[in-house]
């Protein structure tokens, strides 16, 4: 079997790097990533190799003046910019905010890790699957007078099982194929928060801007996709104690609960912010979703900037229950105490100089 992956948003899935702003130049409305191997080969030759390594250890940027014909001739490759807007803005940024997180890819070019799509469709299904007193239980747990490390565990083990009866055994995502690095370019983004102005009423504030390579919309990703039919036997199944098998059918639709719901949240917090353009962004997004159902695909949102809300299985489970249970958590305690809505952040893409959309969002379907 085959799966194929289409990017509706602008998206990344990364692999942990980021380049620094001493690894490129910024040239042309581009990034351009400096082959250093190359540059050492040719400063080696003459007396400015000194000079290039100590700027590289000691400065957070390049300076364009002395370094500048390096962006143009020892590029190893150029990534534009969404738009010429977003020059001026990152001349502007701080420098911790220049380092650009990368596209996964290998030697030759960006792919999608297979573990990306599984995360996701693992998440969704124990949205589908998790029983209505469950976020109640781990809410329990956290009341004695010691809490456990893992809060979730139980709660996860229940619906899709763990170790040997892990359900999501049953399926295999390879790797996609390699694309071209054509379609993908460098987006701004602006973490945006809630203010609040009395009950209900709440004021659009932004944070500070970021800059990631992403795949843009349109972009296909395509792999293998292996069903265990062993796994999936009705024996088998009673033993692991699975009430039915593991199919691309029953995940996918898992996986739309799950997005219908994201989608729900990211609406009303449109509305809030009064944000236009991602308000009909969402709208898009939910039309999209009732096509994909029809036709046996689904949507999801994965990778970086995707957010709490794509990574938590709790959010269509009583709302004051699970502010309860983070409340406890050290990490969140600060955010559900001010009583704004959780989460109140999210990262919006800019396109042409205005916010627009959320990162991460594609279509899944399974041949």
């Amino acid at each position: 079997m085959k799966y194929r992956v289409t990017v509706l948003t602008p998206t990344l899935v990364g692999d942990g790097t980021k380049l620094s702003p001493i690894d490129y130049m910024v040239w042309r409305d581009q990034v351009n990533v400096l082959d250093q191997n190359r540059i050492f080969r040719l400063l080696s030759k003459g007396p400015r190799l000194e000079e290039y390594l100590t700027q590289l250890r000691k400065a957070t940027t390049l300076d364009f003046a002395s370094w500048g014909g390096f962006a143009q001739n020892f590029a190893g490759r150029r990534i534009p910019f969404e738009d010429a807007s977003c020059t001026p803005h990152w001349n502007n940024a701080p420098v911790d905010s220049l380092h650009i997180p990368a596209f996964s890819s290998n030697a030759t070019g960006p792919f999608l890790p297979g573990a990306a799509i599984k995360g996701a469709l693992r998440t969704a299904s124990v949205f589908a699957h998790a029983k209505p007193g469950a976020i109640r239980d781990v809410a329990n747990q956290l009341t004695g007078a010691w809490t456990p490390r893992r809060p979730a565990d139980n709660f996860e083990q229940q619906t899709v099982g763990s170790g040997g009866s892990d359900r999501m055994r049953a399926v295999s995502i390879a790797d996609s194929t390699v694309t071209a690095r054509d379609a993908y370019r460098v987006y701004m983004l602006r973490l945006s928060t809630l203010i609040s102005k009395g009950p209900e009423k709440y004021a659009l504030g932004w944070k500070q801007s970021s800059f990631a390579e992403m795949a843009a919309p349109g972009v296909v990703f395509e792999g293998d996709w292996r069903e265990n039919a062993f796994l999936n036997g009705e024996e088998v199944r009673k033993s692991l104690r699975w009430n039915k098998p593991v199919t691309h059918e029953t995940l996918l639709d898992a996986a739309n609960q799950y997005a219908a719901k994201q989608l729900e949240i990211h609406a009303r917090y449109a509305e809030w912010t009064a944000l236009d353009a991602l308000r009909a962004s969402v709208a898009e997004l939910q039309s999209k979703l009732e096509a994909a159902r029809n036709a046996g695909r689904c949507l999801l949102a994965i990778g970086w900037g995707a957010g709490f809300v794509s990574k938590s299985a709790a959010i269509g489970m009583d709302d004051a229950e699970h502010r309860k249970v983070l409340g406890m958590m050290p990490f969140y305690e600060r955010a559900i105490k001010s009583g704004l809505p959780f989460p109140k952040t999210r990262r919006v893409v800019f396109l042409k100089d205005k916010p627009a959309t959320l990162p991460g969002w594609v279509e899944l379907s399974v041949s």
